[in-house]
């Protein structure tokens, strides 16, 4: 009998291939090739780099969606620990950017650098997941919420101090929908919109006081005032003048791939790292209007597929992360094409799947491996 019991649960354990959301596997895919691509015609000179990375991103993102994401959030602590460690680690050794004072990477050589808060997004989810479901009850009451934003403000302040404003922002956001869909009082959203509305004015007040100490580097301030009050503030817009135009140029079918008989924005390089933050701005002048909808709605296409998933995940935990995965592309989707087309302040982050850059690459079809993995184990009806 206790055979019989053992083969039952073995039996239920094993995937069920009509189960593998091949829809979701085959955007990412596609997304990954307009990315290639793009990065081709910007800097060919990093095609190989990023044709290795997305085969061994393709790869990895199959092994992880076998793995059961149970199992790997019974290490939710230790992957807690390896993230803080890692973000505190380049704090201390890590290297920068262009701006003094910036420590992001880890420095392997001159092709090859790791970003850690690009892993803490897809640790943060899981970690969150996993703590929402073992205080689900309890979520709204004060001694849980103080928990929860203590272990959550050690890794976000870690990746604030880099400074990485607009990857913390991202995360939090991220984690905010997680923790709303984990069933957030709604009273306490309210009281929290009615705190941060004005608190956001004073923020602003506040970093236009030179007489006062500030908490953000110059050239944090400069984007965000330069933004609002135009080139009062430096020529820290220039940058998204320049992708704005380039987008323009593009009209509705853009200038083409590699095309060496029309002026481009790249010829002229006015665009620094065009294949990175500003890839859209690449987009939208090669591709024009139509492939800008292209990449946008294969975006879209991904966020929907996860909250599908979301929706039909066997458990609570499986439904944070999935619904985390999908919320955390959808911002930096929205925050990445926003800065590119001006509507946001100047800040670097990566277009999903998208953008150069293998530490983004590799986090975010990590994520798409879980969701693939919570899909695999859907609810049966």
């Amino acid at each position: 009998m206790k055979h019989f019991k053992q083969m039952d649960i073995s039996t239920e354990k094993k995937y069920r291939l009509i189960n593998y959301n091949f829809k979701l596997i085959l955007f990412v895919i596609a997304a990954m090739i307009m990315g290639s691509i793009t990065i081709c015609s910007v800097r060919p000179d990093f095609l190989t780099k990023q044709l290795i990375g997305v085969s061994a991103c393709i790869i990895g993102m199959i092994v992880v969606s076998l793995i059961d994401y149970n199992f790997i959030c019974k290490y939710y602590m230790v992957l807690y620990v390896i993230n803080i460690g890692l973000l505190f680690l380049v704090l201390v050794a890590g290297s920068g950017g262009g701006d003094t004072g910036v420590h992001r990477w880890f420095y392997i050589s001159d092709s090859f650098t790791i970003q850690p808060s690009e892993f803490a997004k897809i640790i943060l989810i899981l970690c969150t997941a996993v703590f929402l479901e073992k205080n689900y009850e309890n979520l709204n009451t004060p001694k849980v919420l103080a928990k929860l934003a203590v272990f959550l403000a050690v890794p976000v302040g870690l990746i604030v101090a880099e400074p990485d404003l607009s990857t913390s922002i991202c995360v939090m956001a991220t984690l905010f929908i997680i923790i709303f869909v984990g069933g957030l009082s709604l009273k306490l959203i309210g009281i929290m919109i009615l705190v941060l509305v004005p608190a956001f004015g004073g923020f602003i007040w506040y970093i236009q006081q030179d007489n006062l100490p500030q908490f953000l580097k110059t050239y944090q301030i400069n984007r965000i005032l330069g933004h609002i009050y135009g080139s009062e503030y430096g020529a820290s817009s220039d940058q998204q003048d320049n992708s704005v135009m380039a987008i323009g140029s593009g009209q509705l079918s853009g200038k083409g791939i590699n095309n060496s008989t029309v002026a481009t924005v790249k010829d002229t390089n006015l665009i620094s790292e065009q294949q990175t933050d500003f890839i859209f701005s690449a987009v939208g002048e090669e591709l024009g209007f139509i492939g800008s909808v292209i990449i946008i709605a294969i975006l879209c296409l991904i966020v929907l597929q996860c909250i599908r998933v979301a929706r039909h995940a066997k458990d609570k935990k499986g439904m944070y992360i999935a619904t985390g995965i999908g919320a955390l592309v959808a911002f930096q989707t929205f925050i990445n094409i926003g800065v590119a087309t001006a509507l946001l302040p100047n800040t670097g982050l990566p277009l999903p799947f998208i953008s150069y850059g293998l530490s983004s690459l590799v986090s975010m079809s990590a994520g798409i491996g879980l969701v693939l993995n919570i899909n695999l184990q859907k609810k049966k009806y």
